[in-house]
């Protein structure tokens, strides 16, 4: 009798916690996935206070970069759409104590976790710096370095400290370490979550208990009433395949590690199609993007995978064009690859990141032709030519015109939830046309990208369709149902979204 009693109430329980957890689950989905987030190497990005300066580090950027350059930034982050700053490390690396000043400078051998780094600024300066992107909307994620430090680290405010030998992290002994690190910051500058760096350092069952600490940290601050340091959200980098990523990330539903990773393997599909991957891979049909989306089945139904197109460890997008053989600068076409892989970053169902430069088509010159294995002697290598100083003014006409596009897409995807958390049904997926059909309730859009250099005509069948005419999101172009089928003329490198109506 008492078994069956127990199995009634596993009966009546088990669905209400199962819809519980669904809930959970799809509230972080909603909140993680309308992120549209800028990344800034610090030490590279803008010179605010010329008495912080590093005056050192990887790649050709002046190395001048401080928190108070950040802040300046703001308002021009917050002109281009974004929704949320990622910052690399700013924590205090222990200037003049480790062997490479160029390594400390990139400060991800973290000295004393628990203070800021006085090349980037005080604690004064950090402060005003997340205070003003709140004040602007944004949200602020730091970079957590959980898997390795500069082998010297000072002790927690609590007495804590990492455990392992050299630089190395190890687990469980160093897990109370970081889950203090992981709460301090959204305590006491109210970030808003982590972005992981090399999170393949950390056991999976370890980034779960750091995990639901930040949870229990930002329901603690919405029960207080507190406005941000409430959001939590985590984002790991492993530079691997779906299957990896899914093991050493995300776990399975009875062991969730994280909600979200960068999506590095259709970072790779994108710029295939429309330059080249940083081992000279590319030139690939569009149809490598519905491969990229359809690879997500090996990922657990709680990953939330965020798309960039660079980062400071890969070639910017410009000199992957470049690399490819095609024009640089000079040509329009260059500037078109640029907005055709905004476009269908735009499109892309889940969290995306940009990365500062990017959105003005940065590039380094001449860096595409150079000699690979003399990169060491100009300090031009794959891994940090991307770390080039930032710049939010002063723009010639080709790079206001690229900003102002990608400004444009931000406010499109922020005004269209389909774009970021709909459905997604690829209609077409050949040589160089990628067409996706993108719904949430009545939001329907149509994304078409043409990704060869020349026009196209794509002829949409008007059963996949609910409306009897198609409305261009940007210029009002309207497309009628012919017979039984839409048919949309679409430019060379181009991507188009048709609302319906």
């Amino acid at each position: 009798m008492r078994i069956l009693l127990y199995f009634v109430l596993i009966c009546i329980f088990l669905p209400i916690v199962n819809r519980k957890i669904a809930a959970q689950e799809f509230d972080y989905r909603d909140q993680f996935s309308q992120l549209r987030i800028y990344q800034v190497m610090v030490e590279a990005f803008i010179d605010g206070d010329s008495t912080r300066n590093y005056d050192a580090g990887y790649g050709p950027s002046h190395h001048k970069g401080d928190l108070k350059g950040i802040t300046k930034a703001l308002p021009y982050i917050k002109s281009l759409g974004m929704n949320a700053i990622w910052l690399t490390p700013i924590f205090d690396a222990g200037k003049g104590t480790g062997p490479d000043p160029k390594l400390e400078a990139t400060a991800y051998f973290p000295h004393d976790y628990f203070k800021v780094d006085p090349n980037f600024g005080s604690f004064d300066d950090a402060k005003e710096m997340v205070e003003k992107a709140h004040e602007l909307g944004l949200y602020v994620f730091f970079d957590g370095v959980f898997g390795h430090h500069n082998g010297d680290v000072k002790a927690s405010p609590s007495g804590k400290k990492p455990v392992g030998e050299g630089r190395h992290v190890k687990y469980p002994e160093s897990l109370e370490f970081y889950k203090e690190v992981a709460t301090y910051w959204i305590d006491v500058l109210e970030i808003d979550g982590w972005r992981l760096d090399q999170a393949q350092q950390v056991p999976l069952k370890y980034w779960k208990e750091i995990r639901e600490a930040v949870e229990q940290k930002t329901r603690e601050r919405k029960k207080a009433g507190k406005k941000w340091g409430t959001l939590g959200y985590m984002v790991a980098e492993v530079w691997k395949s779906e299957q990896e990523i899914a093991e050493l990330v995300y776990g399975k539903e009875s062991m969730i590690g994280l909600y979200s990773a960068f999506n590095f393997p259709m970072r790779y599909r994108l710029v295939q199609v429309l330059a080249v991957e940083e081992n000279g891979k590319g030139k690939m049909p569009a149809s490598v993007l519905d491969n990229g989306y359809e690879t997500h089945q090996q990922y657990p139904a709680h990953a939330i995978p965020n798309l960039m197109l660079t980062n400071h460890d890969l070639v910017r997008f410009g000199d992957l064009i470049e690399r490819a053989g095609y024009a640089g600068k000079e040509d329009s076409n260059y500037w078109k690859r640029h907005q055709a892989a905004f476009s269908f970053m735009a499109a892309y169902s889940g969290p995306i990141t940009i990365y500062y430069g990017d959105e003005i088509g940065a590039e380094v010159p001449g860096f595409a032709q150079r000699i690979l294995d003399s990169c060491w002697v100009k300090d031009l290598c794959d891994d940090h030519v991307s770390r080039t100083s930032g710049k939010i003014s002063g723009f010639d006409e080709w790079e206001e015109a690229l900003k102002n596009y990608l400004s444009s897409l931000m406010k499109l995807r922020e005004a269209h939830p389909a774009l970021w958390k709909g459905t997604r049904k690829n209609l077409i997926a050949e040589s160089a046309i990628y067409v996706d059909y993108k719904r949430c309730n009545d939001d329907q859009i149509l994304y078409i990208l043409n990704s060869s250099m020349h026009p196209q005509t794509v002829s949409i069948p008007a059963s996949e369709i609910d409306g009897e005419q198609l409305v261009n999101a940007f210029h009002e172009k309207r497309v009628v149902r012919e017979g039984n089928n839409f048919y949309i003329k679409i430019d060379g490198l181009t991507g188009e979204f048709y609302i319906e109506k």
